[in-house]
Formats: C-alpha cells, sequence, structure tokens
C-alpha cells in the first residue's frame, strides 16, 4: 500500500562499524598526488599500488574490507587518476620517479614500515622502494605485478622492440595499446562470467587515457618499463635475501602478465602462498569475493596488529 512504510530489516553492518575511505591530496617533491586512505591511524599500514591504464580506483572494493583493522593507503601514480600530471618538459615519467614520490608520501604520511601490495606498474615501483629500505617490507603481496622474464609474453614484443629501437615509428607501433578496444580486453580476456564486470571500469580508464598529453605520458612509461628488466637480479636477491612474508595471487589466463610469470616467485620465495584464480588481468574485479578473504587472512598472520 502506498504511504505505509515498511518495517526495516536488522542492519548487517551497524552504524559506525563500515570503514569510511578520506580522499586526500599531498604535494611530494612539488607534484600532487591524490591518494584513498582508510582504517584506524594506528594500524598496520598497507601500500596498495595500482597498475595501467587505471589507478587507485581499482581498489576500491578491497579498501573497506582491509580497512577494519588495516591503515590502507592507495595514491595514484602522476598521469594517473586524481594525482597532477606534469608536463613531460618538467617531469620525467619513470618508474624511479615514482617510487621516489610513493616514497616521499610515505614519509609525509608517517609510514615507516609497511605491508606492500603490488600489482601491474604497481610491481616495478613497489620493488624499488623495496630496494631503498627492504627493512620497510613488512609483507608482500603480488597480483598480476611482473618481475621475471619468463612473465613477459608476446603482448610485449612490440614493446620489446621499442627498448631496442627508440624511434618514433616503433613508438607509434604500441600506441594500439591505448585504444578502447586494447584497453577493455585488459578486463575482459581471460573472465568466464563477463556479467562479473563492471563495464564504468574500462570506459572511465579510457577517458583518462584521452586526457590532452596523456597518451604521450604513458608511451614514455612504456619505454621506461625496459629499466625495470634489468633491475630483475636486484628484485630477485631482495626477495632471497630478507624473505618477507608473501602472498603471490594471480590471474592465470592473464594475457599481459601470463601465470608463467607468477611460478619463478616460488624459486626466490619458496615459504610465499601461492594462489591461480581462473580470471585474468584486473582478479579485483572479477574475484573480489575469493581474493579478499585470502588477503585478509594473509596479513592477519604475516603482520596482525603488531
Amino acid at each position: 500500500m502506498v504511504g505505509i512504510a515498511q518495517k526495516p530489516s536488522v542492519a548487517a553492518v551497524q552504524e559506525g562499524e563500515f570503514p569510511v575511505t578520506h580522499f586526500r591530496t599531498a604535494t611530494v617533491n612539488g607534484i600532487d598526488i591524490f591518494y584513498r586512505e582508510a582504517g584506524p591511524a594506528d594500524g598496520p599500514a598497507v601500500l596498495l599500488l595500482h597498475g595501467f591504464p587505471t589507478a587507485s580506483s581499482q581498489f576500491r572494493h578491497l579498501i573497506p574490507l582491509l580497512a577494519d583493522r588495516y591503515r590502507v593507503i592507495a595514491p595514484d601514480f602522476p598521469g594517473f587518476g586524481h594525482s597532477a600530471s606534469p608536463d613531460r618538459s618538467t617531469f620525467d615519467y619513470t618508474f624511479a620517479n615514482f617510487a621516489d614520490l610513493m616514497d616521499g608520501l610515505l614519509g609525509q604520511l608517517g609510514v615507516d614500515r609497511y605491508a606492500l601490495y603490488c600489482f601491474d606498474y604497481g610491481a616495478p615501483t613497489g620493488f624499488r622502494m623495496a630496494l631503498k629500505g627492504p627493512e620497510r617490507i613488512s609483507a608482500l603481496i603480488v597480483q598480476n605485478g611482473n618481475a621475471y622474464e619468463e612473465g613477459l609474453s608476446e603482448f610485449w614484443d612490440p614493446i620489446k622492440a621499442y627498448w631496442a629501437e627508440k624511434t618514433d615509428e616503433r613508438r607509434q607501433a604500441i600506441a594500439f595499446i591505448l585504444n578502447s578496444d586494447t584497453v577493455k580486453q585488459q578486463y575482459t580476456a581471460g573472465v568466464q562470467d563477463l556479467s562479473r564486470l563492471d563495464p564504468d571500469r574500462w570506459t572511465h580508464d579510457d577517458t583518462q587515457l584521452a586526457r590532452p598529453g596523456n597518451a604521450d605520458i604513458q608511451l614514455d612509461l612504456f619505454y621506461d618499463y625496459g629499466s625495470n628488466v634489468t633491475l630483475y637480479p636486484e628484485f630477485h636477491a631482495f626477495f632471497r635475501d630478507h624473505q618477507p612474508p608473501t602472498l603471490i595471487i594471480w590471474g592465470q589466463n592473464d594475457p599481459v602478465f601470463p601465470a608463467a610469470g607468477a611460478h619463478p616467485y616460488r624459486g626466490d620465495l619458496p615459504s610465499a602462498e601461492f594462489h591461480l584464480l581462473d580470471t585474468g588481468h584486473f582478479l579485483l574485479e572479477d574475484k573480489l569475493d575469493i581474493a579478499a578473504p585470502m588477503i585478509h587472512d594473509f596479513l592477519d598472520r604475516a603482520v596482525g596488529r603488531s
């Protein structure tokens, strides 16, 4: 009957129990870095580092699921999301600079030790941070983040050609990666049930990539990715020498970073917990219901509240 209020059901989450995410910006080395933050200020810190072509928004659902116990920080790299996109004439878009900026952000936030979640571009950025301060890494979560040449699939062949020959022709040959269809495929490839994917994700990424000057920023980063490969032996030495508690959780059908890149971690990190899930690159878009409990349980055991 119209006008008759229905009796409300008992709320599954009581008022004040659901973590609130705050959206903030800090100026680091003169560059505005946007970040999402949630959870208790005195909780163990967890740093979430995103990949291409998205931003910290890829963690929008995971953040509150971890923030009951953990101080979760998820920044946007320059040129992504809501962080600044300085002109290429004044800022070099390199993974070394990204690592420096992320270190600077954590310094401003008073974080001296943290669990590192690294995905895609977040892997070389985070591993560079680990090389500079290995004692700061309390735990490591790797999700489709490559550190081994075995993980550079055929997708990378034209990019490798650009590393070998830095010409305009080679640069334009990889511009297809920025196309709408390619971006969408990064979300859909390897996913069994496409109804689990929110199409707003790749639509939003298209909008971000279409910003003036952003295509050249992304192509600069594709070229600089080659500098990460030369550091792979140092990344492996960090794994072997420091043995951080590690969770490997990987979408095994990923055409960008296939499962062949996940297995070698086990040689350097023999105690790592290892899970291959039947999905693609953006695992959290499809398998959050499986991944989030794994991640929370791992953090509880690895870093807890101490």
